[in-house]
This record gives C-alpha cells, sequence and structure tokens, in this order.
C-alpha cells in the first residue's frame, strides 16, 4: 500500500494496530476523520486521550470505573451479596446486556493459563477471597470462559474457599464449552445465568 503523505501513512499504521483492524479498514477510518470538521476530529482524539488518562479501575471489583468506585457498585439497587466472578471487562458488558443480574461482579483480569505463563498471582483473585472474607457474600457465581483454562481457576479458587459459608455456583452449559462470553446471544448468556449450578458438580462433571 503506498501513500503520498507520511502523515497519513502514520494514522493508517496507528488505526491498523487496533485488534480486527487492517491496512485497508484502517484507511477508510483514517479518509473518514480527514472528511470531517477539524473541531470533530480534535473533540474525538480528546475524547480518547482523557479516557486514556483519567479511567481508572473500581477498588472493590476492578471494573472500569471513573473514579474510586464503579457504578455497579456505588449502586444502592445492585445485591452486594451476590457476586459473579468473570474474566474480563468485556465480559461484564456482555452479561450486562442480558439484563438478567443484578448483583456485582469481580473481574479477575484472566485465567490461569500455565502454558502461557499467568498464575493465580497475577489475577485478582487474592483480592476476590479477602473480599469474601470481610463482606457478606451469600453467592458467587463463576461465569468464566467454559474451556480448561476456565475450569483450572473456577477450581483453584473453589479450593481456596473451602470452609467458607458462601454459596459457590456457576452459569449452566447453554455457553457451549469452548465458547467465549462476549460472542455469546443475550438471551442463551441470560439463560446460563438463570439456570446456574453448584461448582461442584461442574467441576467434577
Amino acid at each position: 500500500m503506498q501513500f503520498s503523505s507520511s502523515l497519513l501513512e502514520n494514522a493508517v499504521n496507528e488505526f491498523a494496530k487496533l485488534p480486527g483492524i487492517g491496512k485497508k479498514t484502517a484507511l477508510r477510518m483514517v479518509l473518514h476523520l480527514l472528511k470531517q470538521d477539524a473541531k470533530q476530529v480534535n473533540h474525538f482524539s480528546d475524547v480518547i486521550a482523557k479516557m486514556r488518562s483519567e479511567i481508572k479501575f473500581c477498588h472493590r471489583c476492578h471494573n472500569v470505573a471513573d473514579g474510586d468506585i464503579c457504578s455497579i457498585c456505588a449502586n444502592s439497587v445492585r445485591k452486594k451479596e451476590t457476586v459473579c466472578v468473570v474474566e474480563s471487562i468485556r465480559d461484564v458488558i456482555a452479561i450486562e446486556g442480558t439484563q438478567q443480574f443484578n448483583g456485582t461482579y469481580h473481574v479477575l483480569g484472566g485465567v490461569i493459563s500455565p502454558l502461557d505463563g499467568i498464575g493465580p498471582d497475577q489475577l485478582n483473585i487474592e483480592s476476590l477471597i479477602q473480599r469474601i472474607a470481610k463482606e457478606q457474600i451469600e453467592e458467587l457465581i463463576f461465569a468464566l470462559n467454559p474451556n480448561i483454562q476456565g475450569d483450572t481457576t473456577i477450581y483453584y479458587i473453589q479450593k481456596k474457599l473451602q470452609g467458607t459459608t458462601t454459596r459457590i455456583t456457576t452459569i449452566s452449559r447453554g455457553v457451549a464449552f469452548g465458547g467465549e462470553l462476549e460472542y455469546a446471544d443475550e438471551h442463551t448468556l441470560g439463560r446460563s445465568l438463570q439456570n446456574r449450578m453448584p461448582v461442584e458438580k461442574y467441576v467434577n462433571h
């Protein structure tokens, strides 16, 4: 792909670094921005810069937030005694889209994957254990991707929580094994939440 402007080429190269964006799509985006009013483009860049510099992560659940606590944890209507454990922020967004869950979340920031060099210490597992010890958590729902890494993470955390009175469940197999939550349709994901099962039956299945 040949460019008559190094400025254009640099912009295309930066957009092409985004996931799922190839050079042709990046070029369409950059050319679209060139057609826009300068104020609109400046506003676009300001919003991105402000997001990157000012966004925070919730001290309680590790979800994205504008302050120290995210809007979900701060919502008095949410059931604080029910916590849904997810791998990533994308999964929070996916579950929220089902409108079937009114509890709070805990974002692990990944799953245990020895082959990828990811161990328990690199995830937000210890803060989850401390949270259960400090708060009156009645139910912990695992909503991790149904694959080997997800199962390993569930098994590890379940062992760490032995002796607690917290009910531990997981979403049902409405989400196919090997699938990813963010790509599941809202109906399937919502039914999986409603039909959750005790985690002992899940990990020993």
